[in-house]
């Protein structure tokens, strides 16, 4: 998702200038996209299963809420996500470069799209809205509008999306500084470094605020035990502070070995150093999150890595703009390095999401533990997850193997000094 934007870009830029070397890199990046989609469409289908499989009860009582957006999400996303990504793909010589370039463009509304209404349907089991309950005690939507408007979804969606954004940014900007680091392919190198560097900077910026701000902001008011948990705050305070680094210590109520910063906590969730913030011990023991210190951990890998990504971003656009970035090998070798590190805090923040939630499986109405299918045995459950995680590792090699393939091959031939025209016509 956070590719499909920058490829417009590129295709954009293209598309103004007549540049040949910009449409060169949009397919080469689009080459790169089609990969990852593929190997979404072949892991992502079983996870959807996986609710009549695993979770029959949850499917049963609220499958007339979450239906709706799962349902959205295949005919309208999927479909128009895979159909404009043919296009793109093998249309291009019969199609105009405006055409093209909507091919493009459209591939981008898919995979937003797609995310929108996946993202509506985890906000609902975080923060349920626009219900009602029938006699059955099944859930049905009472306001479809209300359902995609949910707060939450909105919030949520901003900061995923950011999060993908950056992702997609820094791959690019890595495979830039690989290029110029081997002193290969320097000009796409360039291209794929000014880019990614940009749009970094900026998302990496958004998603801290406001994003992240609003996102906390409203997690601290509808789900406080969480954000005690994932803070470790074990007991209520005034002026609370905010832990850089510690260990959390559930059997005392305590974070070992704290770096904390005083009253931070306070002023980031109530905008005053002074205000109470709810720990712990204001809350019944059996409504704690069931895995405090991962819960903790992965929030803090995430905002730790978040902040290394606006320092790294801050510092490429500032050598970028006084035309130092291309030729300073130190931070080429640090953006590099940093690959992977996006998906990591993508993960991390995923975790804290759904972690963070337990012991509820939609949070307030229903608990994890009456929602999964009771006729399916632990021993079949872990049987199956050997089985995905052993197919899904295949897969991953082939996916790599797929990329790595595609980036020796590189964006094309070295473009000449001077840009080669394209036109608006059809060949």
């Amino acid at each position: 998702m956070g590719l499909a934007p920058l490829i417009v870009v590129l295709k954009t830029i293209a598309l103004r200038n007549g540049n040949q070397t910009y449409n060169n890199a949009a397919r080469f990046w689009m080459k790169i996209f089609g990969i990852n989609f593929v190997l979404g469409v072949v892991t992502g289908i079983p996870m959807e299963f996986q609710f009549g499989t695993n979770w029959a009860r949850f499917s049963q009582m609220t499958g007339g809420v979450i239906g709706q957006g799962l349902v959205m999400e295949g005919v309208f996303s999927f479909f128009l996500e895979s159909a404009f990504l043919g296009l793109f793909l093998f249309g291009e010589k019969r199609l105009s470069q405006l055409a093209h370039w909507w091919s493009g463009f459209m591939v981008f509304v898919g995979s937003w799209l797609s995310g929108f209404f996946i993202i509506v349907t985890d906000a609902w089991m975080q923060h349920p809205v626009a219900f009602t309950r029938l006699p059955d005690g099944s859930y049905q939507v009472s306001s479809f509008l209300g359902l995609l408007l949910n707060p939450w979804a909105l919030i949520q969606y901003a900061h995923n999306m950011s999060g993908a954004v950056i992702t997609g940014s820094f791959v690019m900007a890595a495979i830039g500084a690989f290029y110029l680091l081997n002193e290969r392919s320097q000009e796409y190198g360039r291209i794929f470094l000014r880019v990614g560097v940009i749009a970094g900077f900026i998302f990496s910026a958004l998603q801290i605020f406001p994003t992240g701000d609003l996102h906390g902001r409203y997690m601290a008011k509808h789900q406080p035990i969480t954000t005690a948990a994932m803070e470790g705050l074990f007991r209520t305070e005034q002026g609370a502070p905010i832990v850089l680094l510690g260990q959390p210590d559930v059997e005392h109520q305590r974070i070992d070995n704290p770096i904390a910063v005083n009253k931070v906590l306070s002023f980031l969730i109530y905008g005053t150093t002074e205000a109470q913030v709810q720990g712990l011990n204001a809350f019944p023991k059996e409504d704690w999150p069931t895995n405090i210190p991962l819960l903790f951990f992965s929030y803090h890998i995430m905002a730790g890595l978040g902040t290394i990504f606006i320092a790294v971003m801050t510092l490429g656009v500032l050598f970028l703009w006084r035309n130092r970035l291309f030729t300073t090998r130190w931070l080429l070798w640090v953006i590099m390095l940093c690959l992977p590190f996006p998906y990591i805090a993508n993960t991390a923040g995923w975790l804290t999401a759904e972690v963070g939630r337990q012991p509820w499986l939609v949070y307030g109405l229903m608990r994890t533990t009456v929602g999964f299918s009771s006729n399916v045995s632990a021993g079949n459950g872990m049987f199956t997850l050997l089985g995905f995680m052993g197919l899904y590792a295949l897969l991953a090699i082939f996916f790599l193997f797929l990329v790595h393939r595609e980036i020796e091959h590189g964006p094309g031939t070295q473009p000449n000094v001077e840009a080669q025209p394209i036109t608006l016509a059809g060949d």
